[in-house]
């Protein structure tokens, strides 16, 4: 049942993940308990009174923006493309705040997050991302636009997963879009497989009241298979994902697991770490979180990634309030999870008009109000 306090719960959970990692990224464990003593770092790092986000937010925030965009266009024009199209449009404009300056001239824009001058801030940006968004070439998985396989695609496209929860889509829809959104940057089939799943186990979550994150986890590791016949790397996905659900039943050490399972640099090691972390701490966001970034590899993401899983399954009211007072852009996230929750509710033959919606996703010129088609 689609949930609001699921919708924020994911997108705010997953932030808290990225915040929380992003300060021990690129940290070895001995540098973390060296900077945060034995049990590695439980508390967020402010700067300014403020816990940053990464890139991983930042772009997941332009994911959901690029989903309503073609959303609002197919509502109000009667015709649209591609979803994948939007959010790769809509990741140009997140392309644009990492390379120039605040304000962007007043051409068109495709998400009205380029009026916020926080989201200028250059947080660790993915290579694979920026050059391929550099590019004219638009990235697919029929036609890829490079070999990368690294975490860039799957860890901001929870949204996806968010917004088709209860919608007249099938979840093997929204789980090729989720591929694909991936694939936009990303175009080894390791990049955007674990997208597919990590889309597909966030729609489970919050479309199904009750459902665990292993029966969501066994779901999408049964239908990607079906969904990629042809794709030659899917055994080692599955194996890979497989180990990391046997790990977390196991009852040995977090971090010897989180060392069998890789880094996280890579797609597929993001969700392993994620998923581990998220079935041995199925009702413990906390600990999961905590789990998740004290290791010697990608934590922003692999914080971000069991943020978004557990966020789903437990919704908001399940982030200690202490994760939520500092946290940069949390009102932009909670807006964001509100208009995907929300959806546009105007037509192209219907007299009602949103002001405030036309001036996101129509205008692109929020927080301008009394906008007009």
């Amino acid at each position: 049942m689609r949930s609001l306090d699921k919708f924020r719960g994911c997108l705010l959970a997953g932030a808290v993940g990225d915040a929380l990692g992003y300060d021990v990224e690129f940290m070895s464990e001995s540098q973390i308990i060296r900077h945060y003593g034995r049990s590695g770092i439980t508390a967020f790092f402010l700067r300014n009174g403020i816990a940053e986000i990464s890139d991983d937010t930042q772009m997941t925030l332009f994911t959901g923006t690029g989903l309503l965009l073609g959303t609002t266009r197919g509502k109000t024009r009667g015709i649209m493309g591609n979803y994948a199209d939007y959010i790769r449009s809509s990741y140009k404009d997140w392309y644009r705040t990492q390379t120039e300056n605040f304000p962007l001239p007043g051409d068109y824009h495709y998400s009205w997050l380029v009026n916020l001058p926080e989201m200028f801030h250059r947080r660790a940006p993915g290579r694979a991302c920026m050059t391929a968004l550099a590019s004219e070439h638009r990235g697919t998985i029929s036609d890829p636009i490079n070999n990368s396989k690294g975490c860039g695609g799957v860890m901001r496209v929870a949204p996806v997963g968010l917004y088709f929860c209860d919608k007249p889509v099938s979840i093997e829809q929204s789980d090729r879009i989720g591929a694909e959104a991936a694939a936009v940057t990303h175009g080894h089939e390791l990049g955007w497989l674990p997208a597919a799943a990590l889309v597909h186990i966030v729609r489970r979550l919050a479309e199904n009241e009750g459902e665990s994150v292993l029966s969501a986890v066994q779901d999408a590791m049964k239908t990607l298979p079906l969904l990629f016949p042809r794709a030659e790397s899917m055994d080692a996905f599955l194996s890979l994902m497989q180990r990391a659900v046997d790990l977390s039943r196991s009852g040995g050490s977090d971090l010897a697991a989180i060392h069998s399972l890789g880094e996280g640099w890579v797609a597929e090691e993001t969700l392993a770490i994620a998923v581990y972390c998220a079935l041995k701490y199925p009702e413990d966001l906390e600990k999961a979180l905590i789990t998740s970034v004290n290791h010697r590899g990608d934590s922003d993401s692999t914080g971000a990634v069991t943020g978004n899983i557990l966020g789903a399954a437990l919704g908001e009211q399940a982030i200690p309030e202490k994760f939520l007072n500092h946290l940069e852009l949390h009102d932009v996230i909670c807006e964001i999870a509100e208009d995907l929750f929300s959806d546009c509710q105007m037509a192209e033959y219907d007299s009602y008009r949103d002001p405030i919606w036309i001036a996101k996703y129509i205008n692109m010129r929020y927080p301008a109000v009394n906008e007009t088609l």
